[in-house]
């Protein structure tokens, strides 16, 4: 086990340092902002909007300390000489598999991201569970927050900017663009360690990052899954089913909250 997690480290900083990084940042020139807000050492759960697959090769390029993210299971099955080399390269870029197929596997995805939090690891989650599909920002999984009770770690929020240009959904084939990553404070929430598993707790941690992600980000935010926005949108493609409706932003509703309080 240890020889084979060095063998993976040693992997992921040569993809960052020699073959990949290099090329990502003569086409993208990606920048951060606020990265000291990271902890140098320790568990954390960086919380991040979810824009483009991208993502989870600019946030690490650019943070300091080895980045991990959990990665769909079939990235590491597909059989041949392409299926092996997509297992080298994403586990090259730190992600490890995670099958999502099912009750207890989601339950074992949390299990391991609990156990790499308390080891130690700096642990790259997309609380909406997938990509966004029109680069609005959707409601956030509670998964993340039993993982940041069970752990007791930080919650760092992380917005992108320009990946989805980079890497527009259904591409194949990457287009240079300017990348951007902005962190946010580290969020503390020991006032609710001991109530894992306690739902509206969860929720409103949830709902609190999300928050802070909206206003991070400044994307809209809509009060929905992102896999349920998805089949919405399938169906109303084909003609069958309604629109994702616009949610009103954070401005629009301070405005609205000045005009009754007066």
């Amino acid at each position: 086990m240890a020889e084979r997690e060095a063998r993976v480290t040693v992997l992921y900083w040569l993809m960052k340092r020699v073959f990949l990084g290099p090329l990502l940042h003569l086409f993208f020139r990606p920048t951060i902002e606020g990265a000291e807000n990271i902890p140098e050492t320790g568990g954390a759960l960086l919380a991040s909007n979810h824009l483009a697959v991208s993502d989870s090769f600019f946030l690490p390029l650019k943070v300091r300390r080895r980045v991990t993210f959990p990665a769909k299971l079939e990235y590491f099955t597909q059989p041949g000489i392409k299926g092996r080399l997509k297992k080298w390269f994403f586990t090259g870029m730190g992600q490890i598999p995670i099958d999502r197929s099912g009750g207890s596997a989601a339950q074992a995805a949390l299990d391991t991201g609990i156990r790499l939090l308390r080891t130690g690891h700096l642990l790259g989650i997309y609380p909406e569970g997938t990509r966004s599909p029109d680069g609005r920002l959707y409601k956030g999984k509670t998964g993340m927050a039993r993982m940041v009770l069970e752990s007791q770690v930080p919650v760092v929020p992380v917005a992108m900017f320009g990946t989805d240009k980079a890497n527009p959904i259904g591409s194949k084939m990457w287009k240079p663009y300017k990348i951007h990553i902005k962190v946010g404070a580290p969020l503390d929430f020991s006032r609710y360690y001991g109530l894992a598993g306690d739902r509206f707790v969860e929720r409103s941690i949830t709902d609190e990052i999300m928050y802070i992600l909206m206003e991070l980000s400044g994307q809209e935010y809509v009060d929905m899954y992102a896999a349920r926005a998805k089949e919405l949108m399938g169906l109303a493609a084909t003609g069958a089913g309604p629109l994702v409706p616009r949610q009103p932003s954070s401005a629009e509703v301070d405005r609205v909250s000045e005009t009754r309080a007066s």
